[in-house]
């Protein structure tokens, strides 16, 4: 047997059955340590691996600089993954992702241009970085950062909202938001066909159309016309047999 780290116990430790050791979470010494150690504890206990096997698998991952300073370890250094964990962490102590200031939370705020549904994606992702955020901290720099008035004000009815309850009150004013700007772009859609309808007629007082009851355009030229009757053969309201062909295309 070759020069080991690892105590004969660990060694000679029974492997679950069926256990297979993973080498699709390659570790470099270029990223954070931590979050390489959570992923790999994660799949560990998902695999049911004890903690021998947990200490085994662990150089499976390495690579580059990682698996050359694992190689240098003193023999017989690692009796248990607490071992290895805590000397791993040493080692690249540099690489660890310092945690944002809860001050960094002040500087999102919501853009003019921007709606509830993103704001709330930046401030989330912003709470990530945060060790040790309370719902209370979380509630008032959200709530600092807002536009939306009416959103505004029903967060300050309650002291405290964990940041999941805030979410789901979220989704009522994200879908009033969404529902404005469709009716915003339609209204729109409408408005610059009959502009341009009106500028091809010049709003002629002798083309007389039905379904307004108005001048500008034939009935069969009106763009809202025949929408409204290719929605109601869709809804099953109406055969297209029954409607004038002229009535249903558009130019």
């Amino acid at each position: 047997m070759g020069a080991t780290p690892f105590t004969e116990k660990i060694l000679k430790a029974k492997l679950p059955k069926g256990f297979d050791k993973p080498t699709d979470m390659k570790y470099n010494g270029m990223k954070d340590p931590q979050e390489h150690l959570t992923t790999f504890k994660a799949k560990m206990n998902l695999d049911g691996a004890v903690d021998a096997a947990q200490c085994r698998a662990f150089p499976v991952n390495l690579a580059g600089p990682a698996i050359k300073w694992f190689n240098a370890l003193p023999n017989i250094s690692i009796a248990s993954f607490d071992d290895v964990s805590r000397k791993f962490l040493t080692q690249f102590t540099t690489k660890i992702t310092k945690a944002k200031h809860l001050i960094s939370l002040l500087e999102i705020t919501q853009r003019q241009d921007k709606s509830t549904k993103k704001y709330l994606d930046r401030f989330n992702d912003e709470c990530l970085t945060v060790d040790g955020l309370m719902d209370l901290v979380a509630n008032l720099c959200l709530t600092n950062g807002l536009i939306n008035e009416d959103f505004k004000k029903h967060l300050t009815t309650k002291p405290v909202y964990t940041m999941y309850e805030i979410q789901n009150v979220a989704r009522e004013y994200i879908n009033d938001e969404e529902f404005i700007q469709v009716v915003a772009t339609n209204k729109q859609q409408h408005d610059d066909t009959a502009r341009q309808l009106k500028e091809r007629t010049g709003d002629n007082k002798s083309l007389y159309y039905n379904y307004h009851r108005g001048y500008g355009h034939k009935t069969q030229d009106c763009f809202d016309l025949k929408d409204a009757l290719k929605q109601a053969i869709l809804d099953s309201k109406l055969e297209s047999s029954e409607i004038p062909r002229k009535l249903i295309e558009k130019d």
